[in-house]
């Protein structure tokens, strides 16, 4: 059983929901970057301050802060983590893999939640967020398209990637993925 999984997939993809499933089934820790950043934050740590004022000041927290923090939580006592939404480039993933091999925890699957883009902007249309226009949609969809998309490619060259069929229901994915995690 694969214990360090990463799920990739565009925003409304089912990432977060098939990741905190799967967590939920296997007692494993579940990191969100906006999770944790948001929890670094409530915390008030030297880091989540550092992060609020850079938040604040409306700007991205940068790479090297946010891997500073998954490390940080991939360091405690874990059955075995799921990452979610992260890395979303090639740095960031290359800076992931350094740290991971670093620690001990080489990634060992890739899922790809791949949904048609229409299916993808009904799905956020429904979830009614006030930020969640048909046109700030497909801008984030492009954004993720030109990011992201290349990690595809990336971690199918070191043979880590599971495509999985995000336009179902969410037991069948589930299923799915439990089958390709074994």
């Amino acid at each position: 059983m694969k214990k360090h999984i990463l799920f990739l997939g565009a925003p409304g993809a089912g990432k977060g929901t098939q990741a905190e499933l799967l967590s939920q089934t296997n007692s494993y820790l579940h990191l969100s970057t906006g999770e944790l950043l948001r929890k670094e934050i409530e915390m008030n740590t030297a880091l989540g301050i550092q992060v609020k004022d850079i938040m604040n000041r409306g700007e991205l927290v940068s790479d090297e802060l946010v891997l500073k923090i998954v490390r940080q939580n991939l360091l405690k006592d874990n059955k075995g983590w799921i990452l979610d939404g992260y890395p979303r480039n090639l740095s960031q993933a290359n800076s992931l893999n350094e740290v991971l091999n670093e620690i001990n925890q080489p990634l060992e699957l890739v899922f790809y939640l791949d949904i048609p883009e229409e299916v993808l902007i009904k799905r956020l249309l429904l979830r009614g967020r006030k930020d969640d226009t048909e046109e700030t949609i497909k801008t984030r969809v492009e954004i993720y398209k030109k990011t992201t998309e290349p990690l595809i490619r990336y971690f199918k060259d070191l043979s880590l990637l599971e495509y999985i069929d995000a336009d179902r229901d969410l037991k069948t994915i589930s299923s799915d993925i439990k089958l390709k995690m074994a």
